[in-house]
């Protein structure tokens, strides 16, 4: 299963992607929490994080939302480069390079007890 990483209150993962989901943008505290270095992350797609645990319909409902201009907003269990996990609070949105290209950000902190179990919940009955 592999060992539970929990964010602190005061870590922000942020990371963004440009319109294909590609990573362009990892942050200090994803790269620490997943274990990753901005090398490894940049160019990779973005569920390269994903956990196995996650529902393929959550991430279709957050890739839907956001490219239809939208913020998305999800309880997300991603997995860490050694085989663990964490959970995030995780708000995704679309936004524009200063050239005008497309691209998605997001932003993720550290969720309740309470949203957890909620969204593994919501997570069993889908998978």
């Amino acid at each position: 299963m592999g060992r539970e990483i929990t964010l602190d209150k005061d870590t922000m993962i942020v990371s963004e992607t440009d319109e294909k989901g590609i990573m362009i943008y990892a942050n200090e505290d994803f790269c620490k929490i997943a274990g990753y270095t901005k090398d490894e992350l940049i160019g990779q797609p973005h569920n390269y994080v994903r956990h196995n645990d996650m529902p393929k319909a959550a991430f279709e409902d957050m890739w839907k939302t956001i490219q239809n201009g939208k913020i998305w907003k999800g309880i997300v269990k991603n997995k860490t480069k050694d085989g663990g996990f964490y959970w995030v609070n995780a708000t995704a949105f679309p936004s524009r390079t200063a050239n005008g290209k497309k691209r998605y950000v997001s932003v993720r902190v550290k969720p309740t007890p309470n949203e957890i179990e909620k969204a593994e919940a919501l997570y069993k009955s889908l998978r």
